[in-house]
């Protein structure tokens, strides 16, 4: 038995007050958009766009991977994975799931198919876990097995990365997975409410990592002959990265990241850079606004392509490469979720020419480009899994 199986019999921890506080946000914020279960027309620069509902009933929806042009996996952050299927969602969660630890913004993150799932059925997500005083992001793999009618259920279970070290913080989890062209893993970390560990190479906090898809160190990572370096870490000074996705043309990861009080920011993530926290923010202290670290540059610490002040709160990020949305065609989108915003970025190759915010979505988590040539939303206010097509 593997050590994810083993250690999974105890009850879920659930922290109460930090959960019943987030569902009163969240209903509050239901109250201030429109019924998820009724289609409605968002305007656009561009387009008329249909929101519709294609699975509602989510309970704090975390992130979304697609299987094939008719399945969908949805996380939940209490720690239930979802199957929408045919623009249905089932009723019974994925079986096998292990418990995940809930603890503020921790619980389960993100989720994403093997660039082989058609041939291998692995699946892969990040979680909050550990003990109930010290908890960290991990990531597991399983390989789905099942059907509609049956249940769908996760067999062989195991986890390929633990973040070292774990706090008790329940801060500044990340996270995303996104698979690079040569088949590694990008996995996306925060720096857990300990920012001066971020420029830390000797530990997990505040970094982009690396690994192969059994979690073992690729050859070529930056520093995986540095004896002071943890060898998974691909890039460093990171706040709290909750948006990445690969470039369509150059392959490139770009992330974004929540900056404090202000100073949100979009970067492409190159091997080995140094993207600053907390030496160098656009943002400031929480209330006091006072200065963090140095200033806004440093040399040898990179900056941000392009940055928000004040902050939108970015979560999920995608290129849009379909056709329904030809305009669109290149372009970036980030959800928001003190902005209740889908933002739309004009790129001119690795710049940022013009910003669009797009209302009527609420607090969006996830972004994704679908299959079909759709944009998809999990809006955390609607409990919703929304498609957003043409409307004409």
């Amino acid at each position: 038995m593997n050590r994810l199986a083993a250690s999974r019999r105890r009850p879920r921890i659930l922290e109460l007050g930090v959960t019943a506080i987030a569902a009163a946000v969240v209903a509050a914020m239901a109250a201030m958009v429109p019924a998820a279960a009724a289609d409605r027309i968002l305007a656009t620069q561009d387009y008329r766009l249909r929101v519709v509902a294609v699975a509602t009933g989510l309970d704090l929806p975390w992130g979304m991977a697609f299987l094939d042009g008719d399945r969908i996996l949805v996380t939940e952050k209490d720690g239930r994975l979802r199957m929408v299927e045919g623009d249905k969602l089932l009723p019974k969660p994925v079986a096998g799931l292990p418990e995940v630890r809930v603890r503020g913004q921790g619980g389960l993150l993100d989720v994403t198919a093997h660039p082989q799932f058609a041939r291998n059925g692995l699946v892969y997500w990040s979680f909050a876990d550990g003990s109930m005083t010290s908890v960290g992001t991990e990531v597991a793999r399983g390989r789905l097995v099942g059907d509609a009618a049956s249940g769908y259920r996760l067999e062989n279970v195991e986890v390929i990365f633990q973040q070292r070290p774990k706090g008790g913080s329940g801060n500044h989890f990340g996270s995303r997975l996104v698979w690079g062209r040569d088949g590694n893993l990008f996995i996306t970390l925060g720096d857990r409410g300990r920012m001066s560990e971020a420029q830390n190479p000797s530990n997990h906090v505040g970094k982009i990592l690396r690994v192969t898809d059994a979690g073992k160190v690729p050859a070529d990572n930056p520093f995986a002959r540095d004896a002071e370096t943890r060898p998974e870490i691909f890039s460093l000074g990171h706040r709290n990265v909750q948006g990445a996705a690969l470039h369509p043309v150059t392959g490139e990861l770009w992330a974004h990241e929540h900056g404090p009080q202000g100073g949100d920011e979009v970067n492409i993530v190159r091997a080995g850079r140094n993207y600053g926290w907390p030496v160098i923010t656009y943002g400031v202290n929480y209330g006091t606004g006072t200065t963090i670290g140095e200033g806004t540059a440093k040399p040898g610490m990179e900056q941000p392509l392009w940055k928000w002040v004040p902050s939108i709160a970015p979560s999920g990020m995608a290129f849009y490469t379909g056709d329904r949305f030809p305009k669109w065609k290149g372009s970036l989108f980030v959800g928001a979720l003190a902005g209740q915003v889908l933002v739309r970025l004009t790129l001119d190759g690795d710049s940022v020419v013009r910003e669009e915010r797009i209302r009527g979505t609420g607090r969006t988590r996830d972004v994704r480009a679908g299959p079909d040539g759709n944009l998809y939303v999990l809006s955390e206010s609607e409990g919703a899994l929304l498609r957003l097509e043409p409307a004409s």
